[in-house]
């Protein structure tokens, strides 16, 4: 296990055809406790998957550097997994033979097989091991998908809006499987959402993001007891707290959009009682 340790990285696109570039987010710095639940959290736009691609090996930061202990990612590596916000199953597999793809090169058949039903057991899943991706729920899916990332045993799970195409009520069972994931397996979780109480209900920290481009404008802890309650006054306050700083960066990206139309009693419509800055914009 390690700290993940972001280091003054940006993130610029560059069109060559075009001579013009884009810069997605700069002077990102931060650190992520070995063992700690962590949330990205912003509007679109701010970068939050790029710099969790980043983390994973899947781009390369144009300036600064990620170190996961004393190690420069540089590649996708098998101490890094992700769970995307699309499962992304295998359609002629079962749900056992999907999660025991990624383990035959690494172990014997029946070892491969046992560590498979282990996951999909802490995921509540080993009732449908014979089923196949076409018969599962969206919910369903994604927990095949979390079962299959940490049967490779990775030391940081990123997950990737995993549950932001998903009704209210799965989402909020997920929470709750995710949680009880990450207290018996210790490891350390990132974790992108736009969706404020969601980020409150799961994290120890949230790394709040602004836009244009893309940075760090606020860290919260969040020094609640598990587990959390929304209707709770403090939950309520430090929602209130970031919903107010996320308006401002919202409002900040509106204005600049819309100039002289910008009105700020319409841009109020704008912010959910969920609390999710991924709407409308």
């Amino acid at each position: 296990m390690a700290d993940v340790i972001i280091d003054n990285v940006e993130k610029t696109f560059f069109d060559k055809e075009n001579k013009s570039s884009f810069t997605v987010f700069k002077d990102i710095t931060t650190e992520i406790k070995s063992g700690e639940f962590v949330s990205l959290l912003g509007p679109s736009g701010c970068g939050k998957s790029t710099l969790l691609n980043i983390i994973a090996g899947l781009e390369q930061p144009t300036n600064g550097i990620i170190n996961v202990g004393t190690k420069k990612v540089k590649e996708p590596g098998p101490d890094r997994g992700v769970v995307f916000q699309e499962s992304a199953l295998m359609p002629w597999l079962t749900v056992l033979d999907n999660v025991m793809f990624g383990l035959r090169k690494k172990m014997k058949k029946e070892e491969a097989k046992e560590r498979a039903k282990y996951f999909l057991k802490l995921v509540h899943l080993s009732k449908f091991i014979d089923s196949y991706p076409h018969e599962l729920s969206g919910g369903m899916k994604q927990r095949v998908s979390i079962a299959r990332t940490l049967a490779l045993d990775p030391d940081i799970l990123l997950m990737d809006e995993p549950f932001g195409a998903l009704d209210e009520q799965t989402r909020s069972m997920l929470h709750k499987e995710v949680q009880y994931i990450w207290e018996k397996t210790q490891k350390t979780i990132v974790f992108v959402t736009h969706n404020i109480r969601e980020s409150i209900l799961l994290s120890d920290r949230i790394v709040l993001m602004g836009t244009r481009p893309g940075r760090i404008v606020e860290i919260f802890d969040v020094p609640l007891d598990r587990p959390r309650k929304p209707s709770s006054k403090q939950f309520g306050e430090l929602e209130e707290r970031i919903q107010q700083k996320l308006a401002r960066e919202i409002e900040k990206v509106m204005r600049e959009e819309m100039g002289d139309d910008y009105n700020s009693k319409k841009g109020a419509l704008l912010y959910h009682s969920d609390r999710n800055m991924g709407n409308n914009i």
